[in-house]
């Protein structure tokens, strides 16, 4: 039998789907193919509608090896191992004459630990253990929800929080769940037999297509120990959000709170010379903390200096200690232990790197309005980390709709450790970049408007201007507006000044969640929708709820923020453009990111409106304009103004 082609493969996967195969599609899903069989790197922009998942799913199933699939977001997650995959596995069978299995995995702490279920957790001020379910009144919710989850541990498959709907506060889940680092190990748990974790793993193992998150993507490669199986072929869904997931997970943090914390585990395990000691340093640090204020440290100073460096080798004198002593008085001392351990462990972690210092690391205090004050240490650039860990012995696609910015890939591909796309050399990943375009007429379908006239938005200050402005445009769109706006302060206030102006719901992010604020956004017409940065990437409503986005200003990080300061400095001391390099990218990622809000569907219509005239006047305005979809562009308010009347009217005559 002739082995089916890939144009026959994708036909019947979409056929499954119930769809039609889309020119950038098809494109699509021969580079992916190309890309696996020679070996080599993909970087592919696929416009919303394009059906990425289907051109990255047929070839990599056609090829045959394992692949893993990385996505950022759990809706996307869900949809490939809900939908996507089974459909597709079942439509390629009678052609590939076999089924390809497929398995999610992800990081232990989203399981359910049975043995914390059933054994208790580890209480942090006396020996032993407590029964959570005893401690927390049945009456809280605290306690409504442990018993929610006990009662779904005994039906689940999965053990999988994510399968637990509705779901249940962190709080809860911290009680029935454990960090890799607190496990017992399948070997040394009473309940390592039925582990939910350790059954995922053992189902990844065996699974041709492994669904996995960028998180523990960054974990595998950062950590050494492999998490995720061997594997051929990896392809990276939304992969603008990579680096930022991959610098999340390299990121070290010590609290007060969290010291005091690991005092209180380790204290009972350990002789009290020990204990004084871990104490002491502990005493020392949160002095130093209370005084903290936020903002970089260029170099770390005296004082948390002594502190880390006291709370490094105290933390280090517990482990051994740990390690050296057995306590039979503790009841279930290995899971007290392992906890202890894992605390004291983490902290030693951060001390040491923090007092080791590295030019590598950028170090800054920062203050939370809940949680106080907290040391942080992250990676200057994760690219060279990606480089090694990432394009090594396999083949590499990474896809999203926003990869090209300014017009080509190189600002991304560098962010991931990739030289200009076409250098050659003996250690440099050979890519490529295709933009395989978007179903959409995006000329017919939109218009990008940049209120040239406005006054420029300054750090502080109201902005009544704008509020004017939005006002007006909310008006002629008939309510049917998504805000994004770069600061939830600003969020805030445009909606208080909004809802006093006008007879139109505005819902804000926060007041409920997010689920919650997008399903009444979408189904009411009139209602409009205010928000920050989960916004900006997170909203698919098409039709006419959503006819107008609005973004307040540029989404320049903000000049303060240490670890992008600190990262466009390092640029321009190598000879670079720092602020088009980091913060010119990251702002124009987001609002490629934003303004794709507008169009997810043929018959959608309707205008980005941009109240910042930097995008119009600046001379990197032309590079943040190359990102975003290829809308008719003016800068008439006028014209804005009719157009949305006019959609409003069309909308209103179809009844919606």
């Amino acid at each position: 039998m002739t082995k089916p082609s890939l144009p026959e493969l994708l036909h019947a996967a979409v056929t499954a789907v119930g769809g039609t195969e889309r020119p950038g599609q098809v494109t699509m899903a021969e580079a992916v193919a190309e890309a696996v069989d020679d070996q080599s790197h993909l970087l592919v922009q696929a416009g919303t509608g394009t059906g990425k998942s289907l051109g990255y799913l047929v070839p990599a199933l056609a090829h045959g090896e394992r692949v893993v699939v990385a996505t950022a977001t759990l809706a996307l997650q869900r949809q490939l191992v809900e939908r996507d995959l089974p459909r597709t596995v079942e439509s390629l069978h009678p052609l590939l004459r076999r089924r390809p299995q497929f398995a999610m995995l992800k990081g232990r702490s989203n399981y359910l630990c049975l043995h914390r279920l059933h054994e208790g957790v580890p209480q942090d001020e006396e020996e032993g253990l407590f029964d959570q379910f005893e401690a927390a009144a049945p009456s809280s919710k605290l306690g409504q929800d442990l018993l929610r989850l006990r009662d779904w541990s005994d039906e689940t498959e999965t053990g999988d929080r994510d399968d637990l709907t509705p779901g249940v506060s962190d709080r809860a889940w911290g009680q029935v769940s454990v960090s890799s680092r607190e496990c017992l190990g399948a070997t040394k748990c009473a309940y390592g037999a039925e582990c939910f974790a350790e059954a995922a793993r053992e189902r990844a193992k065996l699974a041709d297509v492994v669904v996995t998150n960028h998180a523990l993507l960054a974990i595998d490669a950062i950590e050494g120990a492999p998490v995720l199986p061997s594997h051929e072929v990896l392809i990276v869904d939304e992969a603008h959000e990579l680096v930022s997931r991959v610098t999340g997970v390299a990121t070290g943090e010590l609290t007060p709170a969290q010291v005091n914390r690991a005092v209180r585990r380790a204290a009972k395990l350990v002789n009290e010379k020990a204990a004084d000691a871990l104490q002491t340093a502990a005493e020392g640090f949160e002095r130093v903390m209370e005084l903290a204020l936020p903002g970089r440290l260029e170099e770390v100073p005296e004082d948390l200096g002594y502190a880390l460096m006291a709370l490094r080798d105290a933390a280090r004198t517990v482990i051994s200690a740990i390690g050296a002593t057995r306590d039979k008085s503790v009841e279930d001392e290995n899971a007290v232990r392992k906890q202890a351990l894992a605390s004291v462990e983490s902290i030693h972690g951060v001390a040491e790197r923090i007092t080791q210092g590295s030019e590598y690391d950028v170090v800054w205090y920062e203050q939370h309005d809940r949680f106080g004050a907290s040391v942080r240490v992250a990676p200057l650039s994760v690219s060279g980390l990606l480089r090694e860990k990432l394009f090594a012995e396999r083949s590499v696609v990474l896809t999203s709709a926003t990869l090209k910015l300014g017009g080509d890939f190189n600002g991304v591909g560098a962010s991931l450790g990739l030289a200009p796309e076409g250098t050659a050399g003996e250690d440099v990943p050979q890519w490529k970049g295709l933009d395989v375009g978007s179903p959409f007429d995006y000329p017919k379908q939109g218009i990008l408007y940049v209120a040239r006239h406005l006054n420029t938005p300054g750090r502080e200050g109201s902005r009544t201007d704008m509020l004017d402005e939005l006002a007006e445009l909310v008006e002629a769109a008939g309510g049917r507006t998504l805000g994004l706006f770069s600061s939830m302060r600003g969020a805030k206030a445009a909606a208080e000044e909004l809802r006093g102006r006008l007879d139109k719901p505005i819902l804000l992010q926060g007041e409920e969640t997010l689920g919650e604020l997008i399903k009444n956004f979408a189904a009411d017409p009139e209602t409009c929708l205010f928000g920050t940065l989960s916004l900006w990437q997170g909203v698919d409503v098409p039709g006419p709820s959503c006819q107008l986005v609005v973004m307040d200003r540029i989404p320049f990080p903000r000049p303060d923020d240490p670890l992008m300061s600190a990262r466009q400095k390092a640029v321009e001391e190598a000879g670079g453009n720092g602020f088009m390099a980091v913060a010119a990218t990251h702002a124009a990622l987001l609002m490629a990111q934003g303004a794709g809000r507008l169009v997810r569907a043929t018959g959608d219509k309707g205008v980005v409106a941009v109240l910042d005239p930097r995008l119009a006047n600046a001379r990197y305005g032309s590079y943040l304009r190359a990102s975003l979809p290829d809308f008719w562009y003016t800068t008439d308010r006028n014209q804005a103004r009719r157009s949305l009347a006019a959609i409003d009217a069309k909308a209103k005559a179809e009844g919606a």
